[in-house]
């Protein structure tokens, strides 16, 4: 009834259709297909045109929801299946749709695609895994694989997996194509290396659609997705703030972080660039990532939802985009950070003990509280979002403080650090900034 209707006038009717697409069902399926029209993909929920306005999910944020909802959020990814139950419950109760991802085993962590028996277990996990989710109807696609090409050589640069990566993941959307007609199949590259996706295309020509993971370069995507010419719809199913790999680190090798204001800025110039008019008509939607929390070198990097709770500022830039306009009330944008008055990038040593004065400069309209932190720098840096563990708190030897600045002793075990900055506006957002230095008798 409905299919003509909004696939008739798109651009007035998007929010109606979407919104009917993810409307509460009576608990049968939903229909998910990619249409091309007049050149362009279509992404349909029960014949209706589907816009993603998507997020990954992190762990601290099932109780989040209702937030995206009002921010102009509809859909949610995942990688894995673990917490499915809760989240898909979640998810209807809130009218969204979810992603489901399964969580294939990498070369990059040791996984042997050389062990049939291994790849024939993990092939039984997932069979297990879409017979018992095919049916929700808040399912929207699978993802059956996240970043399986990441492999690295000793010199850092990527490296080939083996092909029976993508043979046993050609299997595996053969099998959901015959179990579950009603969903689409992906699953996501690292970045978009077009020797990788040309190798992978040979083993899976199945795949529906073709996702992508980008974060410096998501800005360039429709210049990628003409590189690539593949005559196939795609997916960006994470962006976010710049990835830790892409960007400057000091003389002791720690990434700088941009302080949450300025990686709100960014966040949007690269996410307007990548999808405003969709100009090869071959992007059918994404997922900023992370609506949540997670620890990756360092707690704040790439979350929207700090651990306690508060978004910053990236959600902010998300609601406009999805919405057309920022919220009431938008969080403090945090600046710029200094130690002794030096950047990050001048690499600021100091001796133990040595008194250091950290300042933040934060834009909001409201009366700020301002929290800080000490940690130890992460000890075991993860790998293609592995676990990593929280780096460890170091008790701070408080000398004074002021609103936006405080001046503490440096520690007095040689090592290196680095200081956070918490900006809260008492209306429940906050801003982040932080400083790596070494102390070094």
């Amino acid at each position: 009834m409905y299919k003509n209707f909004c696939l008739s006038m798109p651009l007035l009717l998007a929010t109606f259709c979407s919104a009917y697409a993810a409307a509460p069902s009576d608990g049968t399926p939903k229909q998910v297909q990619i249409v091309k029209q007049d050149g362009a993909y279509q992404l349909l929920v029960n014949d209706a045109p589907y816009e993603v306005k998507g997020v990954g999910l992190g762990g601290n944020a099932q109780g989040s929801l209702s937030l995206l909802r009002a921010v102009g959020g509809n859909s949610i990814r995942t990688w894995s299946a673990h917490n499915a139950d809760a989240v898909l419950h979640n998810a209807a109760a809130n009218g969204v749709m979810v992603a489901l991802g399964f969580d294939t085993d990498k070369e990059l962590h040791g996984f042997d695609y050389n062990d049939e028996s291994a790849v024939q277990a993990q092939f039984e996990r997932l069979k297990q895994t879409v017979q018992k989710y095919k049916d929700h109807p808040n399912l929207l696609v699978w993802v059956v694989a996240n970043e399986p090409n990441l492999l690295f050589n000793d010199d850092g640069s990527l490296k080939d997996v083996n092909p029976k990566v993508y043979q046993a993941i050609g299997k595996m959307i053969d099998y959901i194509h015959q179990e579950d007609p009603n969903h689409p199949v992906t699953y996501a590259f690292a970045g978009a290396p077009a020797d990788h996706i040309k190798t992978a295309m040979q083993y899976t020509p199945n795949v529906d659609f073709i996702s992508l993971q980008l974060y410096g370069d998501v800005a360039n995507l429709p210049q990628i997705i003409e590189e690539l010419n593949i005559d196939k719809p795609f997916m960006v199913t994470e962006y976010g703030a710049i990835g830790h790999w892409e960007r400057p680190v000091t003389e002791w090798e720690r990434e700088i972080e941009e302080p949450s204001g300025i990686k709100a800025e960014t966040f949007s110039e690269r996410l307007h660039l990548a999808f405003d008019d969709n100009p090869t008509g071959k992007v059918i939607g994404s997922f900023a990532f992370l609506w949540g929390q997670k620890q990756e070198r360092t707690p704040t990097w790439y979350g929207m939802i700090n651990a306690d709770g508060k978004p910053n500022a990236r959600v902010d830039e998300l609601t406009r985009y999805w919405t057309g306009e920022y919220p009431s009330n938008r969080a403090p944008r945090a600046q710029e950070i200094t130690l002794n008055d030096k950047l990050p990038h001048d690499n600021v040593y100091a001796t133990p003990g040595q008194p250091l004065t950290v300042k933040v400069v934060v834009s909001d309209e409201d009366s700020l509280r301002y929290e800080w932190e000490l940690l130890k720098e992460v000890a075991v840096r993860s790998e293609g979002g592995a676990f990593e563990k929280r780096p460890e708190a170091v008790p701070i030897t408080v000398i004074k403080q002021q609103a936006g600045e405080l001046s503490f002793s440096a520690p007095l075990q040689e090592g290196d650090y680095r200081i956070y900055s918490y900006s809260y506006d008492g209306k429940g957002k906050v801003g982040n900034a932080n400083f790596p230095f070494y102390v070094k008798p």
